[in-house]
């Protein structure tokens, strides 16, 4: 009975401090967005987790407080172009507080910051709405700074005015220009009586009038400041929480419950639902893609563009009018466990939106992305006089459907299974050879890069995990070799994390030639936790009394998930792949700068540094060969018209890179197009005559290029690479 007594004391006073924020969050022309019970809970606990469990152990401070606001400041106005310095200098009061306001699971200075953005942004469209129907003058000599992340803040909302004004007057100027080449188009057409594709869905209806360019761009603010409107504090949390915990690492991460839930499905490459893409279009939720297999597809009744305006759960569910709700809310309607039913009522494509709604039903099931699994490819290349072919598996990510593995599912998604499969079916092909191409592959399941790896040698350690205590050997245990003949890796900027134990562990064991440029050098571990772990019973309690709404999606964490930076990664030869990333044997110019792209841009990054090397034994010595590799490539290059095309990219990309502003005078700026136009066109034509292909003519739109000047020299290096060792050059001790 006391007991009974003291909880509903103790609920009663919870509830009484649950408004007890030190800064009154309120802005006048905000959504005046608050903290929610839970969220100021979760970031308390945080503080403790990263204190605690981080690889770190770093100590939440003022020095980490100046991070944290750095990068929030960043976060909420990364181009300048909202905030007045009147508001930034009103925020460094809290510079050095924001570590004693989350160890207190206060959240009430990082929401006043929040909504005074919101505030300013509100300002600025609706200023924006105001201009469009101004009649700008286009022969007047002035610019627009479109890059302001280097200039100053605005010292007055005059300056911020004149900054949005001019924006505004170059996309009207860009519309008009642009509207001005679509006639040339529509003129080369008709000249040279090419067929025009007709808009069958709209035969024997009136054609609204065409908007003008003001119009569509007043349409288009009008639509942002609709969005805007609807932010929730589940945003702002989100943002607050990636300033937190990016200060400590890049790579420690919490979600929110929906947020986590997308991550999850995203590693597991599979998740429940109708299997469909959606995007918001005017306030209207619209079908961009049914994925292949999914329900949606095998009941062939919904098609992309169809419109969806109602959803309703069940054969007898209630439907539920989703017309302006934000694009996340409508998908967790749609969303749901595998046999349950939902009906939609939709707007089929090119009618109009007054139409009478068709309904239909779907029983969702599970769905795996096929698109964002691996696949491949056979292409053969001419080395000298002899032809090879050549395998190529593309791996966007290492992913493993956890939750179906741990259930015993015989069939469940993983990388390791896929390539498996694909690697059988390049053997039936007789393929001389196989290259992973990586590129842009971020990483994944750590179990997955060891797993896929073990494919290629017999056993070994594949990677080596310094925990604060202890370093742990990860190693491949199968002896059975999917693939034992010549093999290649293609890495850029873009292969981080698990793609670089990968490919570090097939260049320390010697077992193929990497090719491309220095990949990003993530070298940290994550574990994903669930927040409930640090969630009391008690707190729950409370939290219930107080009116809290946690997470209604049962595949979501309740009070989110945290991926948290517990260990680092080691090459089998002791060096980290922290920062410095794995160097490629034949290496190619590196279009995006590592100073701004890859760990070694991250001021919170983790250091480099070696431990000892495993005990691994090598399967060839390509110390002799990776020369013979070089100079050939480079013989390649010094005649190549794609590697001058390829360097002439990089230094167009370097220069519009640094540039930051551009003029508003109608006929500089035309003058300017046509030059780059005219540059383009000749380049386009000059590589288009190297593959047989006809000129385009000015106006006319250029196809889509297949051509990847990259991976075709990097077969032409695998065909080097097997040439060598059908030679005797070198020879790879595999045994199956």
């Amino acid at each position: 009975m006391l007991k009974r007594i003291f909880l509903a004391l103790f609920i009663v006073a919870a509830i009484a401090c649950k408004a007890n924020l030190r800064v009154n969050t309120d802005v006048e022309g905000s959504n005046n967005l608050k903290p929610e019970p839970q969220q100021q809970l979760v970031a308390k606990e945080l503080v403790k987790v990263l204190e605690n469990a981080h690889y770190k152990k770093v100590k939440i401070n003022d020095s980490i407080s100046n991070e944290i606001f750095n990068r929030f400041l960043k976060r909420l106005d990364e181009g300048r172009n909202y905030l007045l310095a009147s508001d930034v200098k009103e925020f460094e009061k809290y510079r050095y507080e924001l570590d004693n306001y989350l160890r207190e699971g206060d959240l009430s200075a990082f929401f006043k910051m929040f909504n005074t953005f919101q505030k300013r942004y509100q300002e600025r469209i609706k200023f924006s709405i105001s201009q469009t129907s101004q009649n700008f003058d286009f022969n007047k000599n002035e610019t627009y700074i479109y890059n302001r992340e280097k200039q100053p803040w605005f010292s007055t909302v005059a300056a911020a005015d004149a900054s949005w004004r001019a924006r505004i007057k170059y996309e009207l100027l860009n519309m008009k220009l642009t509207d001005d080449e679509s006639k040339i188009q529509r003129s080369l057409i008709k000249q040279r009586n090419l067929p025009v594709e007709r808009d069958t869905a709209n035969i024997g209806k009136t054609k609204e009038p065409a908007l003008t360019n003001a119009e569509v761009l007043k349409k288009r603010y009008t639509n942002l400041l609709t969005q805007v409107q609807k932010t929730n504090n589940q945003d702002a949390f989100q943002m607050i929480m990636d300033s937190f915990t990016e200060a400590i690492d890049p790579h420690t991460n919490y979600f929110i419950p929906q947020r986590a839930q997308e991550f999850n499905e995203e590693m597991a490459r599979t998740f429940e639902g109708i299997g469909a893409r959606l995007q918001l279009e005017n306030e209207v939720v619209k079908v961009a893609e049914v994925i292949p297999g999914g329900p949606a597809f095998k009941a062939k009744t919904l098609q992309a563009n169809d419109r969806i305006i109602g959803v309703a759960q069940g054969k007898d569910g209630e439907f539920l009018d989703i017309i302006g709700w934000r694009l996340d809310n409508t998908v967790s309607k749609i969303k749901g466990p595998r046999g349950t039913i939902v009906r939609l009522k939709i707007i089929p494509a090119g009618q109009e939106l007054s139409s009478q709604p068709k309904i239909i039903e779907l029983v969702r099931d599970k769905i795996v992305l096929e698109d964002q699994s691996a696949k491949k490819t056979v292409k053969v290349i001419n080395s000298g006089n002899k032809s090879y072919k050549i395998g190529i598996i593309d791996i966007p990510g290492f992913y493993m459907d956890w939750k179906a593995y741990q259930a015993g599912d015989p069939n469940y998604k993983s990388t390791t299974r896929d390539v498996r499969l694909l690697i059988d079916t390049l053997k039936q092909q007789k393929v001389d050879g196989i290259v992973i191409d990586l590129r842009s592959n971020g990483g994944g399941s750590l179990p997955e890069a060891i797993e896929l790896t073990g494919l290629f040698i017999k056993t070994g350690p594949v990677v080596q995990v310094r925990y604060p205590n202890k370093v742990e050997v990860d190693a491949d245990d199968d002896a059975s070799i999917a693939w034992t003949g010549p093999l290649g890796v293609m890495v850029d900027r873009f292969s981080a994390s698990a793609s670089e134990i990968f490919a570090a562990a097939i260049q320390d064991y010697g077992r193929g030639v990497i090719m491309g440029t220095q990949t990003y050098g993530k070298g940290t571990v994550q574990s994903a936790i669930d927040m409930s772990r640090f969630i009391s019973p008690l707190d729950e309690v409370l939290l219930k009394a107080q009116g809290n709404k946690t997470a209604t999606n049962a595949n979501a964490p309740k009070f989110g998930q945290v991926n948290l930076t517990i260990a680092k990664f080691y090459r089998v030869n002791g060096s980290s792949t922290q920062h410095k990333g794995v160097i490629p044997d034949v290496q190619f110019p590196m279009i995006f700068p590592a100073d701004k792209y890859g760990e070694s841009s991250e001021p919170s990054a983790l250091p480099f540094d070696a431990i000892k090397p495993s005990t691994y034994s090598a399967v060839a010595n390509l110390s002799s060969v990776k020369p013979q590799l070089i100079s050939q490539h480079e013989a390649r290059m010094k005649s190549s018209p794609e590697y001058k095309y390829l360097l002439e990219d990089i230094n167009l990309f370097k220069k519009r890179d640094s540039e930051i502003s551009v003029t508003l005078n109608e006929q500089k700026l035309k003058k300017e197009r046509d030059e780059q136009e005219a540059k383009t066109l000749a380049r386009n034509n000059a590589r288009r005559a190297l593959q047989g292909l006809p000129p385009l003519k000015k106006g006319e739109v250029k196809p889509k290029d297949d051509n990847d000047f990259i991976q075709d020299e990097s077969l032409q290096v695998m065909g080097d690479f097997i040439k060598l060792n059908e030679s005797g050059k070198f020879s790879l001790v595999l045994t199956q």
